[in-house]
């Protein structure tokens, strides 16, 4: 049996590879995507202050450390039974819906476009952000960077710093605004916006203006039926700070819709041996293996999930561009996998929206910014929407505040099964008869680029362990002993 191997693969947060196995007539019998690294955060989080959690979970990534400083405030603000004030619930979702405008950003611009810009054949050395900018112009480069430096901007200005911020607290955020302060994050939302109606259309006049992509895109390659989830306000609107969480089935009806705190009824968590991503699934369906359609467990989240699982945008801008994206596609809910690019875009004016919303209120500028706490801490549970999906912090304590047990669900791996499928079904349609090229691995890399996944934060296991050898030599280099674990 033949094997084809991608290592590294590419244009990701974090490592993997991925294994293509053929048979003897050189097609594909089986693909796996690989994580060969494990992140023990569940584990030696053990023993903290619970207090510490904001602090030490950002560090899981330098891509998304604002999803779990986020998340991990949230847990607390459960932990304690403290709500944070009204000021300090919105400067958290001002910081929030800025990062999600540059994260978005990030993916489209440095990850995701080369792909469809430059194109999926081009050389390997020119499917970068360089390759990006010599296609569409150094102004544009220059453009993006900015908006993302002036974005970026907001976090450090509460945080302390764009990685790693350091702001939310229980019951509320370390640091306001004064009036000069609001007019400046209102001015850098307008801004914003007119980004993100840039880059919808030049992935209207790029990417939907080129035939061969749009087959791509629409083609059966890329294609899966699953269940979809994300968070909604009241409305059934997309919400990335907070609401409830909703599950739509293949046909995009209703399947559920609960409080995180509920989400151990919904969700549980499968484990394979070859990976150190877990891979979660819906608990009343039951894990089916690697498979879709309506009778399998397996779910996405993220960008085209979220807005599967919705009714649509809780602003007038993307509510226009969620309702011309589905009508491209055929309907919603859409199983296109590659339409996740499309998706983020809608989501990123979205975030600018809200972003203008939220710093055009002047109540912001309050003193009221945090509530303190008094009760006795025991199980804490937050969620958001990280750019990569659902993301679940669930924390118990003894009387003191010290942790005895920490989950996380990381957003990337609500995607893990699905990833996987995605791979295996791009390499099947693909690689046939042992033929390959760099063309057609890179369109299987295209299989987990759409899904933006995080693989530095979704590295966990059950129960945590990684395996480790130990060579000791003795002054002269000769091999002495060999540990392993």
């Amino acid at each position: 049996m033949k094997k084809i191997t991608i290592d590294p693969i590419t244009r990701l947060e974090g490592h993997g590879k991925i294994e293509i196995f053929l048979d003897d007539k050189g097609n594909v019998k089986n693909a796996y995507l690989q994580i060969p690294e494990l992140r023990g955060f569940e584990v030696f989080s053990l023993g903290r202050a619970a207090e510490e959690m904001p602090r030490i979970t950002p560090k899981i990534c330098g891509v998304c450390p604002t999803a779990h400083h986020m998340a991990s405030t949230k847990a607390l603000d459960d932990l304690y039974k403290i709500e944070p004030t009204e000021t300090a619930r919105k400067i958290r979702e001002i910081i929030y819906c800025a990062f999600m405008v540059e994260d978005h950003a990030l993916h489209f611009y440095f990850l995701g476009s080369p792909d469809f810009i430059v194109g999926p054949g081009a050389p390997a050395g020119s499917r970068n952000i360089l390759g990006v900018i010599e296609k569409v112009g150094l102004e544009t480069g220059k453009r993006v960077i900015e908006m993302r430096k002036r974005l970026r901007s907001i976090i450090t200005f509460f945080g302390g710093r764009v990685i790693h911020p350091v702001c939310g607290l229980p019951g509320g955020v370390s640091k306001g605004l004064d009036e000069n302060e609001r007019k400046n994050i209102e001015g850098i939302a307008r801004d914003a916006i007119d980004f993100a109606k840039f880059s919808l259309d030049a992935f209207r006049n790029i990417v939907l203006k080129n035939e061969e992509y749009v087959k791509l895109i629409t083609g059966d390659i890329y294609r899966h039926r699953t269940y979809y989830m994300g968070l909604v306000d009241k409305n059934n609107k997309v919400n990335f700070y907070d609401g409830k969480i909703r599950v739509v089935n293949p046909d995009g009806r209703e399947f559920a819709k609960f409080d995180v705190k509920d989400f151990g009824d919904h969700i549980a968590e499968h484990k394979e041996e070859w990976s150190y991503v877990k891979f979660p699934y819906l608990k009343k369906i039951g894990w089916k293996g690697f498979t879709d359609g309506e009778k399998s467990g397996v779910y996405r989240v993220a960008p085209l999930a979220r807005l599967n699982a919705s009714d649509g945008m809780a602003t007038e801008y993307a509510d226009k561009e969620h309702d011309a994206m589905f009508k491209t596609l055929g309907g919603k809910p859409s199983h296109h996998t590659l339409a996740f690019h499309w998706a983020r875009l809608v989501e990123m004016l979205y975030a600018a929206e809200r972003l203008l919303e939220l710093s055009s209120d002047k109540s912001i500028t309050s003193k009221d910014l945090r509530n303190l706490p008094e009760r006795k801490p025991e199980e804490g549970i937050g969620v958001v929407e990280a750019p990569r999906g659902t993301l679940i912090h669930h924390y118990r304590t003894d009387e003191r505040g010290v942790l005895n047990y920490v989950n996380l669900l990381v957003a990337t791996y609500g995607n893990a099964a699905a990833i996987s499928m995605s791979i295996t079904k791009a390499a099947e349609n693909l690689i046939k008869k042992g033929q390959v090229s760099d063309e057609i691995l890179n369109k299987v890399e295209m299989a987990f680029r759409a899904y933006d996944p995080c693989m530095a934060c979704a590295t966990h296991s059950l129960p945590g362990q990684m395996p480790l050898t130990l060579n000791i030599y003795d002054h002269e280099r000769h091999l002495i002993k060999k540990l392993s674990r």
